[in-house]
């Protein structure tokens, strides 16, 4: 599966030019693996590399695109979320404009409306950046 840009808009709250995703690869299970072509202009490359508000906002929309994936599937309204709080946010490398990343998030606990996930942010296989995100769901 790979719902391409276009699409994705329908899983997720934001809009252009804050698009961070550009298709879930996948949802199974408590994970959700999305990714996102870096184009050159985006808002957050700065010196030909995404700078790290990028990578956490790719990260965010990714745990917001299994969301919105699950409330089509069930044929609801997708919910509108927020962060709540970020933990352990590293970036150990930031990836090139014009480069391929996937990123993956995987519940970690969820309690009502509120989820922790740990997000990782790879390119070719090689982590980029992680954190876990609190994240509140809208009921």
């Amino acid at each position: 599966m790979f719902i391409h840009t276009d699409d994705i808009t329908a899983y997720i709250p934001q809009r252009a030019p804050i698009v961070m995703v550009g298709g879930i690869l996948e949802v199974k299970d408590n994970m959700t693996r999305t990714g996102l072509q870096i184009a050159p202009d985006n808002l957050f490359v700065e010196e030909g590399v995404l700078k790290s508000p990028g990578l956490l906002e790719n990260m965010a929309q990714t745990a917001a695109a299994r969301v919105g994936y699950i409330a089509q599937q069930e044929n609801t309204p997708v919910p509108i979320g927020f962060i709540g709080a970020v933990k352990d946010f590293e970036v150990f490398e930031f990836p090139p404009a014009g480069s391929f990343i996937e990123t993956t998030t995987e519940i970690v606990s969820q309690v009502f409306n509120a989820t922790m996930v740990a997000a990782k942010v790879q390119l070719n296989g090689k982590v980029m950046a992680q954190c876990e995100l609190k994240i509140f769901i809208n009921p």
